[in-house]
């Protein structure tokens, strides 16, 4: 499980082989054997015990900042694994490797975006208001397919693509959204409205799973391959993160299906909306219970939250073979 400081104040320590949580007069205990992650998404104390306690079982600890981007993390100091893969990763990017990994991340972004649109349209058979949509984002995925050449000389085309894909995404999504809650395009940092409220935050959420997934793996966080190198970037984790969005999508499509959203989850903030503690509460919640659900994979049933760490280790085997 995850384990969520979202109290202003709280106070995280250890207690015999348990985390202790306090907030003023309650407090509660979990076993570290029951916590894979704690997420600290508000002003909270944490014990030097605390955070010794949780490197000594393996369990990272993320802090979001105000819009829910991940500004911090407490993890071991070890390698995930061995040094060759990163070795092989910096090699990748400038051959043919690099390219099809790339390539292919966004192609997997796109089926995942089909799919899902697909299923939006299978409850709604008399409306065809999403088949330009769909019709448009698989003619970009069959361009994508049709691409040939180096990183350097197509990452530009790639992201492009990738680009007009969103556009015509979310402009799907917009479509059949309820009138009160439709958005216009993407916006961030602060969000402009609440479906893109939620989405940032759950892609915070969902940026710290991939950042742990590719430290374990073995994989430099840093060397991205379609998101080029910048000082303290997380390159390779912007790539990598293309590929599960559609978790965090379909998580919060769901909330607005569910009417679970409701205008007492946001507050307003010069420029746009800010998610409060019960709206984190309700999207965190939403979240795990999507990183918990079991997906076919390779003929077996895994955990997403699984899903991302396997995947991460396949691209790190495909490098040193």
């Amino acid at each position: 499980m995850q384990l969520v400081i979202n109290t202003r104040g709280a106070y995280l320590k250890k207690e015999k082989n348990c985390f202790l949580v306090k907030n003023d007069d309650r407090s509660f205990e979990v076993s570290a054997d029951k916590v894979d992650s704690i997420l600290i998404t508000t002003s909270a104390t944490i014990s030097t015990d605390a955070i010794e306690f949780a490197v000594e079982n393996n369990i990272d600890i993320v802090f979001l900042d105000f819009h829910g981007n991940p500004f911090g993390r407490v993890w071991h100091s070890k390698l995930g694994s061995t040094t060759l893969i990163r070795r092989r990763q910096l090699e990748a990017e400038a051959n043919l490797i690099g390219f099809n990994l790339a390539r292919g991340w966004i192609v997997y972004k796109l089926d995942n975006q089909l799919d899902f649109l697909k299923d939006l349209k299978k409850n709604r058979p008399d409306d065809n208001i999403l088949s330009p949509h769909i019709a448009k984002i698989t003619d970009l995925k069959e361009n994508l397919l049709g691409m040939k050449g180096s990183l350097d000389e197509k990452r530009g085309s790639i992201m492009g693509t990738e680009g007009m894909a969103s556009l015509t995404y979310f402009d799907a999504l917009n479509s059949i959204m309820p009138d009160a809650w439709k958005f216009n395009g993407r916006s961030r940092d602060p969000a402009q409205d609440a479906f893109n409220c939620l989405l940032n935050y759950g892609y915070g959420v969902l940026y710290s799973q991939v950042e742990k997934a590719c430290i374990i793996a073995g994989l430099d966080p840093y060397m991205g391959f379609l998101h080029t190198d910048n000082y303290n970037k997380k390159s390779f984790v912007f790539d990598l993160i293309e590929i599960f969005r559609i978790h965090i999508d379909r998580t919060v499509i769901n909330l607005f299906s569910k009417k679970q959203v409701n205008e007492g989850l946001f507050d307003k903030i010069p420029g746009g909306l800010y998610l409060n503690k019960d709206g984190k509460a309700v999207l965190i919640s939403a979240v795990n219970e999507t990183l918990d659900k079991e997906m076919d994979y390779n003929g077996r049933n895994v955990k997403v939250r699984n899903i991302i760490q396997m995947e991460c280790h396949s691209i790190a085997n495909s490098l040193i073979k």
